[in-house]
């Protein structure tokens, strides 16, 4: 996205898939590639011939790795990174393009700008014996692959990257734009059509939908009419709390447009629509990430605000499965409703599409309903408590349904919800 914006660069065949249309195999790709773009594997120092050896010979003897082992490598990288242990640490694999066999015993393509950066590099050393490499191992360290760089080169932050400045002469400009989901608003209103063209563009061409699918009433039930109220209280965050349409304006044309709820504790993620045209700048990854920088800048200003929804995760659903690829994520265990590291929720859902999470096989809900006479019903223009409802309620069926609903809601939401009966 930033060469683009730059210098209008655009990426050879220039028509990457979207993680929601990938395999797994480019799932754990897409990971390495994630983690190149957020600049956290360091620069490779110059090495001394005796240390380029055994690398060779790593390379010649090591096996093919498994793609899950690929992905907890990665994972592990993020792990160091994160808890600031040195990054030299960390054992990396480099994942082959798709198409060719990487020949590990030999050195890997580099660019010119990148070998003129090691010569001065290896200038700089020779004039200088007591070099970095030397120091690190006068630290009690190994010889590393990836020493730390100088404080002002360290691995950018995913704000840092997304919020970077472009030079005066950019190609293009992006502007994000948070607009409330409210015909209300002037500037949702002013939007409405072209955003309105936008989704039926995508539908069509990213779903197959028809494009009698995709009219007008049906796009405002679905991304506009909100069942949320729009708050904005003292202590929540600048903008309130509500449905929002998070919308990406490129060179004064909306190319994406990110539907979100802003709610005291969450961001949570509805729906993404974006321009085919434009596919090639990854915007369901760039979007993601724009979310999560979003939520974490909601939290500066509200401390609750602290988590980003994707909404369900289905392993078995390509279009689905490709929200694994953000971690730290936990996933709801459906019986007990805790809250369970995806890493540890994986290996069940290979076997089964339906499964436990919580490994605790005496933990129940702890909202769970148990006293079903409390749940607050809304009938004949009463609001009354379940006991005294069924009372007057002779249909057996009845009685059936009201109790299936007490158990998907919980206690507490069934004594501050209403259920309307008629």
């Amino acid at each position: 996205m930033l060469k683009f914006l730059a210098k209008g660069e655009v990426p050879k065949g220039s028509c990457e898939d979207e993680p929601m249309d990938s395999t797994m195999d480019d799932a754990v790709a897409g990971d390495f590639a994630l983690i190149n773009k957020l600049d956290i594997q360091c620069d490779l120092k110059t090495l001394s011939d005796d240390v380029k050896e055994s690398l060779q010979s790593e390379g010649k003897n090591s096996k093919k790795e498994e793609p899950h082992e690929l992905l907890q490598s990665q994972d592990s990288i993020g792990e160091k990174l994160g808890s600031g242990e040195p990054s030299h640490s960390v054992k990396v694999h480099t994942v082959p393009k798709p198409g060719k066999g990487a020949d590990l015993s030999k050195p890997p393509c580099r660019k010119a700008k990148e070998i003129r950066k090691e010569r001065k590099r290896l200038k700089l050393m020779q004039q200088n014996p007591a070099g970095e490499l030397e120091g690190f191992q006068a630290q009690g360290h190994p010889p590393s692959l990836f020493p730390p760089k100088a404080k002002s080169n360290q691995p950018k932050s995913l704000e840092d990257l997304i919020f970077e400045s472009l030079p005066e002469n950019a190609s293009h400009k992006l502007e994000v734009r948070l607009v409330p989901a409210s015909f209300e608003d002037p500037e949702f209103k002013s939007s409405f059509s072209q955003s309105f063209s936008l989704y039926v563009k995508y539908q069509v061409a990213i779903h197959q939908d028809l494009p009698d699918e995709c009219g007008k009433t049906e796009f405002t039930r679905f991304l506009c009419s909100s069942p949320l109220e729009a708050e904005t209280p003292p202590n929540g965050p600048d903008c309130g709390y509500g449905s929002f349409h998070q919308q990406y304006w490129l060179d004064g044309k909306i190319i994406a447009v990110g539907v979100i709820d802003i709610l005291p504790n969450c961001v949570s993620s509805v729906y993404l629509y974006y321009d085919p045209d434009y596919s090639f700048l990854s915007l369901g990854v760039y979007s993601a990430l724009r979310e999560i920088a979003f939520t974490r800048q909601l939290h500066e200003k509200t401390s609750q605000l602290s988590y980003y929804y994707m909404g369900f995760y289905i392993h078995s659903c390509p279009k689905m499965k490709y929200k694994g690829q953000y971690r730290p994520s936990d996933l709801l265990c459906p019986e007990t409703y805790v809250w369970v590291p995806i890493e540890q929720c994986l290996p069940s859902l290979e076997n089964s599409k339906y499964c436990r999470f919580n490994q605790d096989p005496e933990a129940v809900d702890e909202d769970r309903s148990t006293e079903p006479d409390r749940l607050q019903v809304f009938h004949k223009r009463a609001i009354m408590p379940y006991g005294v409802y069924k009372k007057q309620q002779k249909d057996p069926s009845e009685e059936a349904a009201v109790l299936q609903y007490a158990s998907l809601v919980g206690q507490k939401c069934s004594e501050r919800m209403l259920l309307f009966r008629n």
